[in-house]
């Protein structure tokens, strides 16, 4: 550092040899249970809003859209998804080979590496399944390993406690309340923030795999859940 630029003030550590990262593709990533492939309007609308019916309701409590009552609302929603700058994911069960969920990487910042995983709308097939584990360890390996971004959110409604739940499962830090953050249908809306970092991702990595292995299950049954696998590699 020159002469003029020293300071006495506290700085941050030096990110070395630091640039730009690529913006999220959309590729398919292959997994054992599940496949994330490109969302498509003709490809899997029909199959997702069928999926979604299922749950009823609640299920759309706190989306910005929804309920849908028909198929070419729902349509209209995901094209609107697929043109958007967000790069949408649908979630296919690879045994029957239909989509059974969906989500997205969105407010994507490549120059600071930073990305949300957003839109997470699961069906009652993929909800609480072996699946749905797996294809949030798909994306977040997606985006560290291959994309090395540096910093990956999740943003829910303060009062979405099975959202703040599976956060916290996942292994997202809590790092506070963004308080009326958005009007979501006519309603106030504080957001809840977590994260994960780069530095945190290989513990992450490990609990994942050891969780996802076959070892780990009885008859399709877990034997020791995601927390407390994690919480052994700390």
């Amino acid at each position: 550092m020159k002469e003029a630029e020293r300071t006495e003030q506290p700085l941050g550590a030096l990110v070395n040899n630091w640039t730009s990262r690529p913006y999220p593709e959309k590729i398919i990533l292959e997994g054992n249970f599940c496949r994330l492939e490109p969302l498509c309007t003709e490809k899997h609308a029909l199959y997702l809003f069928d999926a979604y019916q299922k749950a009823g309701a609640d299920m759309w409590t706190y989306i910005p859209e929804g309920p849908f009552q028909d198929v070419e609302h729902f349509r209209t929603m995901i094209d609107k998804s697929v043109a958007s700058k967000n790069v949408h994911f649908a979630i296919v069960n690879k045994k029957t080979e239909c989509p059974v969920g969906q989500f997205c990487l969105m407010r994507c910042d490549p120059a600071n590496g930073v990305v949300e995983v957003g839109y997470v709308l699961f069906s009652p097939a993929l909800k609480k399944t072996t699946m749905a584990t797996e294809a949030h360890y798909l994306l977040m390996k997606y985006v560290f390993e291959n994309l090395k971004y540096r910093r990956y959110e999740w943003k829910c409604d303060s009062l979405n406690a099975a959202s703040r739940k599976a956060a916290l499962r996942l292994g997202f830090q809590y790092e506070g309340t963004f308080r009326q953050a958005a009007v979501s249908k006519g309603r106030n809306r504080d957001t809840h923030w977590f994260s994960i970092i780069d530095r945190e991702w290989n513990c992450c990595r490990l609990a994942f795999e050891r969780w996802l292995s076959c070892e780990n299950f009885d008859q399709g049954k877990q034997k020791v859940g995601l927390n407390e696998i994690r919480s052994a590699i700390l």
